[in-house]
């Protein structure tokens, strides 16, 4: 085998060198492309990211019934008002005591709102009806009930008004938007004259 003289070997080492400058070209190149890769596909990630909602949850479905001119479930935006509610349904109606809502108060998916006519029962009358108000033995209320803000299960509890009258008393002021009178009540079957006059003391409007 041939002894490699020095210009031989000085011409492998500039060949050398310059494959590895080639090489390390190559290679910056080809990361550069990688970045700006990255960086095309990164805004159109983006977009997907921002239109997944936070935590402020859905619409909610809300029953505005009472004194307003059309009771009914209505959609409304997440974190809206009771005012915005009753407007929803139409507004109120003459008579009605808007005074005993807190118009500014959040709505919650699942809501009643019961907008109550202004009567002998006033604004501390119907947040008591509300509420649910004090029972007193037996599970009866311990003073007179609302009949525009009562539930199902107060009027319950009052003697003479059965589960099924109760609910019919309910969807009767639902669909008209309260009782003016407690007169009114004869309009619900199974509440004649007896029963009329032995409620009156029971129930205020």
């Amino acid at each position: 085998m041939s002894e490699i003289s020095r210009p031989q070997l000085a011409v492998y080492a500039v060949a050398a060198l310059a494959v590895v400058l080639l090489g390390a070209r190559y290679l910056r190149q080809e990361g550069a492309r990688g970045v700006g890769a990255g960086s095309a596909a990164g805004p159109a990630r983006r977009p997907g990211a921002v239109r997944v909602t936070g935590g402020g949850g859905g619409p909610a479905l809300v029953d505005v019934t009472g004194a307003v001119r059309r009771p009914g479930v209505y959609r409304l935006a997440a974190g809206a008002r009771v005012q915005a509610a009753v407007r929803r349904a139409g507004g109120a109606r003459a008579g009605a005591d808007l005074s005993a809502l807190n118009l500014a108060a959040k709505v919650a998916d699942g809501a009643q709102v019961v907008v109550p006519v202004r009567g002998a029962g006033g604004a501390a009358a119907a947040s008591a009806g509300a509420a649910g108000g004090a029972s007193g033995p037996g599970g009866a209320p311990a003073g007179p009930v609302n009949l525009n803000t009562a539930t199902v299960e107060q009027l319950d509890a009052l003697d003479g008004v059965g589960p099924t009258t109760a609910r019919k008393i309910v969807e009767y002021r639902s669909q008209h938007g309260g009782f003016g009178s407690l007169g009114e009540l004869d309009r619900i079957p199974g509440i004649g004259p007896k029963r009329l006059a032995a409620l009156r003391g029971k129930l205020i409007v």
